[in-house]
């Protein structure tokens, strides 16, 4: 579904569902709006249960001021109309008091985008706006005077956050993924201290290899005709689970010997749909789409590794928070998460862009999953479930050891049990 070709009314119903069922704001809290080509304003109502808002709750304020609809318009429409006012550019604007931002918010801190590169080109730096009192004309005043220093993200002390875009679905995947910046920002605080890049590292995502030679495919197999839909299943269900938001996140399959499918880039991850998955061909793309800016890694371990069939690369909040934590990941936790995960090696930033073939050399069947500083986990599996299945474990297993540690030191699994799991569980394999 392409969300810009909805009417307004149905674009700010279908964001505000997902904003309110991912728990980033409350039946009362929050509020959207579309600025469409006319110069009017599409905003959410007042007191409407955010939980059930339908297309006929919204409002519109004309361009001359007149206002439709059976409601009222939100209390926080100033500060819409003078962020709009102030930049001519952004045509939507997302304001949510999700729970990590809100932890920020309370203390006068800033999210650091520069914990992953994605972030970092998603969001950019985040500006902050002084208190005033909510739907005021001064609170209008002070985000729209942050939003005019060039910010599309905005922190609210002691209220929350806003974030303006081209569209609706831009400004949200900018508060999405500054959400999942504070809830692994949060977790890894708890391990210790964090890394964050600087801009030198980032700009290496900027030049990853992507636009590789075309290739026109004239017929679809049974076998890759499955294993669109099974990756397009899987994508979805991961952020229905949050181990994957809209903008980060990346599952591949091998069809044969010669050939694989990815998932695309430059799309949010819950639009997925069956003919938007890219197949390669002998290092080709399939003709008019682009892959996932790691296709060339992922082409390295099929190639390296006969039996991976399948690689998940995620941003989830618990295990990323071991990736910009100095902190080793111990699976050794219980025995589902040694057996599923074995033990996981941290490859420095960096060697996904630069080397990719060394990184095919360390991950196999035998040692599944990694974690790359800084930038996400990487896991292989025979299968789509397989894979899967080692990205829940992952993140269940980081969240248990990072929820413990306000109980007790973790006491891990020893030796001799963990030589007993190998020889019953793992000799074989």
């Amino acid at each position: 579904m392409k969300l810009y070709l909805l009417h307004p009314r149905d674009q700010i119903v279908d964001i505000m569902n997902r904003i309110y069922n991912n728990g980033m704001t409350t039946l009362s809290g929050g509020n959207l709006s579309i600025r469409d080509d006319n110069g009017d304003i599409w905003i959410t109502p007042a007191g409407i249960d955010k939980g059930k808002l339908q297309p006929s709750d919204i409002m519109c304020v004309k361009k001359g001021g007149a206002v439709i609809g059976k409601n009222k318009v939100s209390s926080e429409y100033p500060f819409h109309r003078w962020i709009y006012e102030k930049r001519p550019d952004l045509n939507a604007i997302v304001h949510a008091h999700s729970p990590a931002l809100v932890s920020f918010s309370i203390t006068r801190q800033i999210p650091d985008t520069n914990i992953i590169p994605q972030a970092n080109r998603i969001c950019g730096k985040v500006g902050y706006a002084p208190y005033a009192l909510p739907g005021s004309e001064q609170l209008g005043e002070n985000i729209a005077n942050t939003f005019s220093e060039g910010f599309n993200v905005v922190l609210l002390e002691n209220h929350g956050v806003a974030t303006g875009g081209e569209d609706l679905l831009n400004a949200f995947h900018r508060l999405e993924t500054l959400e999942f910046c504070a809830r692994t920002i949060l977790q890894a605080r708890r391990l210790g201290n964090i890394s964050t890049l600087n801009d030198e590292q980032i700009s290496f995502f900027d030049h990853r290899q992507n636009s590789l030679p075309e290739i026109e495919v004239e017929k679809h197999s049974s076998r890759e005709r499955e294993l669109r839909k099974e990756i397009v299943d899987i994508v979805h269900r991961a952020c229905d689970r949050y181990l994957m938001i809209s903008t980060e996140g990346v599952v591949s399959s091998r069809v044969d010997d010669h050939s694989f499918l990815i998932t695309p880039t430059g799309m949010g991850r819950r639009s997925f749909e069956l003919q938007d998955i890219v197949l390669i061909i002998n290092g080709k793309r399939e003709k008019g789409k682009n892959p996932s800016r790691s296709v060339l890694l992922h082409e390295a371990i099929y190639k390296a590794n006969k039996d991976i069939n399948c690689i998940i690369s995620s941003q989830t909040p618990n295990a990323t928070a071991y990736a910009i934590a100095d902190h080793k990941l111990d699976t050794r936790t219980i025995p589902e998460s040694y057996v599923v995960l074995r033990d996981i090696q941290l490859i420095p930033y960096g060697q996904q862009y630069k080397e990719p073939d060394k990184i095919a050399e360390i991950i196999s069947h035998k040692n599944p999953v990694l974690l790359i500083k800084n930038e996400c986990i990487l896991i292989a599996g025979r299968s789509i479930l397989e894979a899967f299945d080692r990205l829940e474990v992952a993140d269940f297993t980081a969240r248990s050891i990072i929820d413990s540690l306000s109980i007790g030191k973790l006491a891990p699994i020893g030796k001799d049990e963990v030589d007993e799991l190998n020889a019953h569980f793992l000799g074989s394999n």
